[in-house]
């Protein structure tokens, strides 16, 4: 039985993590997945694509039923299919299995993100919620920070499918959690009306308002720029740079160092200067960033410690952007927070997989493909942000 209280922020982190880590953690064994299953490049980050679709697509099931059912049943169903996928591909005998499992793994992976978002706007709202969902991604954050190195030394020492039996086992500790230190935070009286009809009514009124798209929009580019990053950069890093997978490892980590440092500091930020002005600044800052980037490597400087610097850069702002956009566009939608939370969460996802699979096809081996995706990407935040945040875009559907 555990002793000391922890909080519920905590909580809901490690929840988000655990699919997170299963993004993060097998990307040093990506080449050697590859290698022992026979596969090429395309095959191996299918398995990463298939796991993002399978997120995008699961997550309109799980807010509409978070909203009719309470926040923690469907959790304890999508843990319990992660754990599943997790031991699946750890046995995986070929790619095709792999990628099915995956896809299995991701089908559980999102509950344990959507579901933390409502959770967070059943407690809070504003700069309250700024600073709850800082502390949330704080936890979360670590993983990016944590999960590629621990998958290196986890591979070293007992083979990539290792990595996937340390997963199940982060998953039951999640399923621990949940059961002992996760209140519920949707009470009976709170639960909208069952049925299909609700679900679509609900998405409806979402689709009605062009101010929550236009949000989850701006975080669905940010998040698709950094996935672009994450498919591309083992086979970068490690291929064409000639990083082993440990320094690919401590490479990766540093983006999220600079995404972690940010996102603690964005609810300081937003009490001092209001959430619409951290936001503008920290999408100028970006765009700013990776439009330079991509200008110095057209240019023909492909060094790691220049791309390095600047993606450090880049992704200290997104850092901002991503949580700040989620508090503003859930902010009008309290009562169908679950299926405000699921359809950003699916945008996003659905945004990344696209993006990774249009960035996969022009793939050559260098950085400079990767990079022109990824400023690509923060433009289209750019373009969104003004047409979003201009105070004649402020009208929203609002169900409280």
């Amino acid at each position: 039985m555990l002793t000391r209280p922890i909080p519920i922020s905590v909580v809901l982190g490690l929840l988000t993590a655990v699919g997170l880590f299963a993004t993060d953690m097998y990307l040093p064994s990506l080449p050697a997945i590859g290698s022992d299953l026979g596969a090429d490049s395309g095959q191996v980050q299918a398995s990463l694509i298939a796991f993002f679709i399978a997120i995008a697509l699961c997550q309109v099931v799980y807010g509409p039923l978070s909203d009719m059912f309470g926040r923690k049943p469907p959790l304890y169903v999508g843990l319990g299919l992660f754990a599943l996928g997790s031991v699946g591909c750890a046995l995986a005998p070929t790619i095709e299995w792999l990628i099915a499992f995956r896809f299995l793994q991701g089908m559980g992976a999102c509950a344990g993100m959507v579901i933390p978002r409502a959770v967070v706007r059943d407690l809070h709202t504003g700069v309250a919620a700024a600073h709850m969902m800082a502390r949330l991604m704080l936890v979360f954050s670590v993983s990016p920070l944590l999960a590629p190195l621990a998958g290196s030394f986890v591979a070293a020492a007992g083979g990539w499918q290792a990595n996937f039996w340390v997963m199940g086992g982060a998953c039951l500790l999640g399923l621990v959690l949940v059961a002992l230190r996760l209140p519920e935070t949707r009470p009976p009286e709170q639960r909208t009306a069952t049925g299909l009809a609700s679900t679509i009514s609900g998405y409806k009124i979402l689709l009605r308002d062009p101010h929550y798209l236009g949000l989850v929009l701006i975080a669905s580019f940010g998040m698709a720029s950094y996935m672009t990053y994450l498919a591309n950069s083992s086979f970068v890093l490690i291929e064409h740079y000639g990083l082993s997978p440990s320094l690919y490892s401590v490479m990766f980590s540093l983006n999220a160092v600079s995404f972690i440092g940010m996102s603690q500091l964005n609810g300081r930020f937003a009490r001092r200067f209001g959430l619409k002005r951290v936001i503008g600044f920290a999408i100028l800052g970006f765009v700013t960033t990776m439009v330079a980037l991509f200008a110095v490597t057209a240019l023909g400087i492909d060094r790691l410690a220049v791309m390095v610097a600047f993606l450090f850069i880049g992704y200290g702002f997104l850092g901002s952007i991503i949580p700040t956009a989620a508090v503003l566009a859930l902010e009008s939608h309290g009562r169908i927070a679950g299926s405000a939370s699921a359809m950003m969460g699916t945008l996003q996802f659905i945004t990344a997989a696209a993006v990774m699979g249009l960035s996969g096809l022009y793939f050559d081996g260098t950085s400079l493909p990767m990079i022109a995706t990824i400023a690509l990407c923060s433009l289209m935040v750019c373009v969104l942000g003004v047409l979003t945040l201009r105070p004649s875009a402020r009208k929203a559907v609002t169900v409280e």
